[in-house]
């Protein structure tokens, strides 16, 4: 069941691209990343996906598109980074992001806060609140749904200790297939989507809508791997 709330918001079957770039970057402006957007509305995109307050104010004062929020920050006691506390939940409901997206893995928050501790927080206060969970597994899929997510998104698929080395696209895309199956909730494919295909078989897979970031707005990465391919 898809909240009509979600479904105004026309990302269905749509591509979102993640303009992020961070302060080791060369992009890293939030000047760049409203560009940046404008560049993705010009191309098709639906949506956008953004890290920090700034950013996103920045971006959503250059499209109208709805913008998945999210804040990277670093606690010297958690391995969570995505929206880890109610400190970046705030900030990015002050910037008016239309969906917060934040880290549904197994591990522990700063704080040691659990999350079903963490979305009781943010439900209590902010009960409109669209939440999207970035996920690694597909057992962390179905504990996201459980706890009222709007939308799964497979984001954090190889970035966890317990997933490295896996891929999402690896045997035909099979690990997203088995989270489309496991759950109802809106599958949100990211990570790694490298080319139109790989983007358009997400679709075929049964998938709500695709991010995505670097191969897009990350002309670093882009020519490391045109760079790669030559020297191969």
């Amino acid at each position: 069941m898809i909240n009509p709330r979600l479904e105004s918001l026309g990302l269905g079957k749509g591509l979102i691209v993640s303009c992020q770039a961070l302060e080791n970057e060369p992009l890293h402006s939030s000047f760049i990343m409203g560009r940046m957007a404008v560049a993705a509305l010009e191309g098709g995109a639906v949506g956008i996906r953004a890290n920090s307050a700034e950013d996103i104010k920045e971006i959503k004062s250059k499209v109208d598109l709805p913008v998945i929020g999210i804040v990277k920050r670093d606690y010297p006691d958690s391995k969570v980074y995505i929206t880890p506390t109610m400190k970046e939940i705030e900030e990015l409901v002050e910037a008016k992001s239309d969906i917060i997206a934040l880290d549904a893995t197994s591990d522990v928050r700063p704080g040691g806060l659990e999350l079903p501790e963490l979305i009781q927080q943010i439900k209590e206060k902010y009960p409109d609140q669209l939440l999207m969970a970035d996920i690694s597994t597909v057992d962390e899929a179905v504990k996201a749904e459980e706890l009222g997510f709007d939308l799964i998104g497979t984001t954090l698929i190889g970035y966890t200790e317990h997933t490295a080395g896996q891929k999402m696209y690896n045997d035909d895309f099979k690990l997203l297939k088995d989270v489309v199956k496991a759950i109802k909730s809106p599958v949100v494919a990211e990570g790694n989507v490298l080319t139109p295909e790989m983007a358009k078989r997400c679709l075929e897979v049964g998938v709500y809508c695709v991010v995505v970031g670097g191969a897009i707005t990350r002309p670093q990465q882009i020519t490391e791997r045109f760079v790669k391919y030559i020297q191969s």
